[in-house]
């Protein structure tokens, strides 16, 4: 769908410079979504691995986040080999709905209510992400932290619109439940895609 240079903004890696590859498709369909227009894969023409390698490795930073829509709906075996050839690092935001294709460096599982997680992609996880819109969500968080395995780190991320009303909960939650974190939608604020 659109590849672009930036900063990562968002869980572990918040702060480092990234390309980002978004691919087209999601049937996912999170109501929240800021990137609704990647949902059909069939409005965004497919390029060549090499000309995503070539635009990746135009930048000097060599980590590369594969986000979508959702990625995992592609076979992404071919595009990890050809950045890891390239010597670039490759990172994956994924909701885990999908049978995990590829090699990363980095897996991000950001489970979402709309679609589960397979359990298999929830135990490769390095990052588990969830998205805080109402209070329930706490409860569901600790549901899916069960599932991960002993290395895998936590963060609770408020939805952008309900901001306000999620941080302070949020905020008091990985005060009493310290192996979480806080993680921000930072590019947000920098104004940064």
């Amino acid at each position: 769908m659109e590849q672009f240079y930036t900063i990562q903004g968002e869980g572990y890696n918040t702060g480092r410079a990234a390309y980002f590859v978004r691919l087209g498709g999601c049937d996912v369909g999170c109501h929240w979504c800021d990137v609704k227009e990647s949902w059909d894969a069939s409005v965004h023409p497919q390029l060549a691995l090499s000309d995503v390698v070539a635009a990746a490795t135009a930048h000097p930073g060599r980590n590369v986040v594969v986000t979508g829509g959702e990625p995992l709906m592609h076979n992404l075996t071919g595009l990890t080999a050809a950045l890891h050839e390239a010597g670039c690092a490759t990172w994956l935001e994924t909701s885990g709905a999908y049978p995990l294709s590829g090699k990363w460096d980095w897996i991000c599982v950001s489970p979402k209510k709309f679609k589960a997680p397979l359990p298999e992609v929830l135990l490769e996880a390095h990052e588990l992400k969830v998205v805080v819109f109402n209070k329930t969500d706490f409860q569901w968080a600790e549901q899916h932290a069960a599932l991960v395995g002993e290395h895998t780190r936590l963060y609770l991320q408020p939805e952008w619109s309900r901001n306000a009303a999620m941080m302070p909960l949020i905020v008091e939650y990985v005060k009493q439940n310290p192996r979480w974190q806080v993680s921000l939608q930072t590019h947000k604020y920098l104004d940064i895609p």
